[in-house]
């Protein structure tokens, strides 16, 4: 954490977020050309489905919702249970109805599931024909606006399933109304039925990404005290490591995957930083201190992680997430910004390897969503990665492939694009909080991936999934429901993701990365913008300057350093009102910090005399030492004062923590009157730090003619002191003559009266000193300077 001041904190608070078709008629008709046209279907570059909960649904009387679906690839001997809901969304009754569910044709390719997956409505072509009526469920009567659950339970082997492949499988309601007095299908939905019933010919390696990133949550301030006690901007953290919570879940479901683990070290570093004790941002800025339960969950949370990932491949993003895309496009020319990229590199290995003893691997970059550029590959590369993943729809084929080739593209230079699939990395995407959403999520997976594999089974290649950089509890949950439907390797067999960016690239796979012009326009719009990356600079280009004073740099330099790579964090896309404030928060730290080591001010200095020195105070309210520094103290009127032996002098400044150091300095004066001076601090480089301060001094010598004066007339008085004390000695003489007695003899003159020598009291009619003894009474306004 960054050094604490020792003064208020009165910045603002960062805001947390920190601060969700066709026709049925040509729908059908999309279908029926996936099935006529497969190599045409499955030709690089066909448009992704949408998230299972985006479609639009049209003028159905009836919806229906898959709750569940077991088992999701059944095998001969299975039996095949399905539970949901129908809803009545007219206004009129129906009645005499029941829920069948019907087996449709085998699909041929992937975009006929997908079209099959956005289709609307029934349609008795492509819907096929209901099974035996022994399994449908019969409903009496369903009123308008009133849900009801069912469950259907049919042996596999009375599916009639001829071949492997994917089934299209519908469930519908079928029942009449008032108004239409005869049977008809009020609602249909569609789902899939991967049906494998011997080893495929060939597997396909699946490599599935598995990220625990979260938001910046920890502040480069700390509180006042030895500990640097950690501040967080809230306590949102402790929240999504608490039990049930996202971060929570991603870990004790992928405890228990074959995955590779995808980490920002930001995350780690966090919840470490919560274990030791932290205090949590409150609104009006003041601070309170975190729960001990929190700091028990940040342990037991790193511990669940230390454990879950042992054995298993992880891969470290550069420190904070940085955001590559914006640093490519907005951020590259603005100096320090490919250099920041770098740090937050080489520091993410180390911040992982100490907190999770597993050493990661750290040449992978992950652009958001996959979407790549030249520019993006340049500036990825040049923080040390090898390898970026990509996505499917970011790095389209060209050429008429009839299959999904395998992942890694070696794309020049050294550097392969490890090729997500677009259409699995995009499926969990929507709310898997609805059961009926999650279901034929899972169905879709594992029907695509099973189409995969039967598009080419004599080749077998490398699929591999980037979902969503963070998934939600819900999503989480789904995603290893789909992988734990493959559990049984019947057509895909797990693969890390650096065994996956090894494997053999397909010859007639794309290697062009498109140009710079095709990047999303919808994700330009998010990038932090170029004013975002010159704070950043002008911020580390302040703190670079502040820390060659400071006698422990570690205590400020890290914990700024990982600040201002929160700054650059992918989680900022859209919040560019949260990103300006986390920023501000840095720089006003950043700035209570610098001028806790300052200059005090003075008021006027009085100059007595020919020469004399004058103090200037130096306050430092860190909590540690500050040295090189150089403080200057220079006159306006050099002939007039002098300071040392000329306009100015440099004296060497160290101050102790949490004290103040008065450096003197020697003046000479030749003429009365005000002197303007200014003090100024310095680096030992020359750089000015800190404001300066510029007082008065007040010359109040004497002149040299004056003073000859003023000699000559003390001369002249010392003389006539002399005359005067010989002259009277001289009359003493006389009139003891005159008395009879002897200069000098014992008891002359009256009795008890003085004697002459030096130490005898003194005659009667003697002169009282020549000056008064010094006034023990305060001076006048201004400052008296050392003589």
């Amino acid at each position: 954490m960054a050094e604490a001041a020792d003064i208020p904190r009165t910045g603002p608070s960062a805001a947390r977020r920190w601060l969700g078709r066709g026709a049925a008629l040509l729908a059908g008709t999309a279908l029926l050309g996936g099935l006529l046209n497969p190599a045409t279907a499955e030709a690089a570059g066909a448009p992704q489905a949408p998230a299972a909960d985006a479609k639009a649904r049209t003028a159905q009387p009836v919806s229906v919702s898959l709750d569940s679906f077991a088992p999701a690839a059944p095998v001969k001997g299975d039996r095949l249970t399905i539970s949901g809901t129908v809803t009545n969304q007219s206004k009129r009754t129906i009645t005499d109805a029941h829920v069948g569910l019907r087996v449709g044709p085998v699909l041929n390719g992937r975009s006929a599931i997908d079209h099959a997956a956005r289709r609307d409505g029934f349609s008795p072509g492509a819907d096929g024909l209901e099974i035996d009526e022994e399994y449908a469920q019969e409903i009496d009567s369903l009123a308008a606006g009133r849900s009801l659950p069912f469950r259907l339970s049919v042996p596999v082997d009375d599916l009639d399933l001829d071949s492997e492949g994917i089934y299209q499988l519908g469930v519908s309601l079928s029942g009449q109304t008032a108004a239409q007095p005869y049977e008809q299908v009020q609602g249909i939905e569609r789902t899939f039925l991967p049906w494998q019933p011997k080893a495929a010919g060939g597997q396909t390696s699946l490599t599935m990404l598995w990220p625990l990133i979260s938001t910046p949550h920890l502040t480069a301030e700390t509180d006042s005290d030895e500990e640097q006690t950690p501040i967080f901007e809230d306590d949102s953290l402790a929240e999504e490591i608490a039990p049930g919570g996202r971060l929570e879940r991603m870990v004790a479901l992928g405890r228990e995957l074959d995955i590779t683990w995808v980490v920002d070290p930001d995350l780690l570093a966090s919840v470490d930083a919560m274990r030791g004790g932290y205090r949590v941002r409150n609104e009006d800025g003041t601070t309170r201190a975190g729960s001990e339960q929190s700091e028990k969950l940040a342990t037991d949370w790193l511990a669940s992680v230390e454990s879950a990932v042992a054995g298993k491949k992880i891969v470290a993003l550069p420190y904070g997430d940085p955001d590559i895309a914006s640093i490519a496009h907005r951020g590259k020319n603005v100096s320090g910004s490919l250099g920041r990229l770098k740090d937050a590199t080489d520091v993410a290995a180390s911040t992982v390897e100490t907190i999770l003893h597993v050493k990661p691997s750290t040449d992978f970059a992950w652009p958001v969503e996959g979407a790549v550029t030249p520019s993006v590959i340049d500036v990825a590369t040049s923080a040390g990665a090898r390898n970026v993943i990509a996505r499917s729809d970011s790095m389209r084929e060209a050429g008429s492939l009839t299959y999904t080739p395998s992942a890694a593209r070696p794309i020049g230079g050294g550097t392969t694009a490890v090729v997500s699939d677009d259409r699995l990395s995009t499926l969990f995407q929507g709310d898997m909080t609805k059961a009926g959403n999650a279901t034929l999520a899972v169905q879709r997976f594992v029907a695509q991936t099973l189409m995969t594999t039967l598009q080419d089974e004599g080749n077998e290649r490398s699929l591999v999934v980037a979902p969503q950089r963070m998934p939600t509890a819900s999503q989480a949950r789904t995603m290893a429901e789909a992988l734990r439907a493959l559990d049984d390797e019947r057509w895909s067999t797990p693969q890390n993701l650096t065994a996956a960016a090894k494997t053999e690239p397909d010859a007639r796979a794309t290697t062009r990365v498109p140009g710079n012009g095709s990047y999303p326009s919808a994700l330009r719009k998010q990038e932090l913008p170029k004013a975002a990356f010159e704070e950043i600079k002008e911020t580390q280009d302040r703190l670079d300057r502040f820390k060659v004073i400071l006698t422990n740099q570690d205590r400020v330099v890290p914990p700024f350093g990982r600040a201002v790579d929160r700054e650059m964090s992918t989680s900022w896309r859209g919040l560019a009102e949260e990103a300006q404030q986390f920023r501000s928060v840095v720089s006003t730290y950043l700035n209570q910090l610098i001028g806790s080591v300052q200059l005090i001010e003075k008021s006027e200095a009085k100059l007595s005399g020919h020469s004399a020195t004058i103090p200037v105070t130096v306050q430092n309210n860190l909590l540690q030492g500050v040295d090189k520094l150089v403080l200057r103290l220079e006159s306006s009127k050099p002939t007039r004062l002098k300071i040392g032996e000329g306009r100015y002098q440099d004296q060497p400044v160290k101050v102790s923590g949490g004290h103040s150091q008065s450096v003197k300095f020697t003046t000479t004066a030749n003429a009365n009157g005000p002197v303007p001076v200014r003090a100024q601090l310095y680096t030992e480089d020359g750089r000015a730090y800190g404001a300066p301060i510029r007082f008065d001094v007040n010359v109040t010598e004497f002149t040299p003619t004056v003073m000859l004066v003023l000699a000559g007339g003390v001369l002249l008085l010392v003389l006539a002191g002399f005359r005067m004390y010989t002259q009277r000695k001289r009359q003493s003489r006389e009139l003891e003559a005159e008395q009879g007695g002897t200069p000098g003899d014992p008891g002359a003159g009256p009795a008890g009266e003085g004697q002459d020598g030096d130490g005898g009291p003194g005659q009667p009619g003697d002169h009282g000193p020549d000056t008064a003894p010094e006034s023990p009474a305060p001076s006048g306004p201004g400052e008296t300077v050392d003589r």
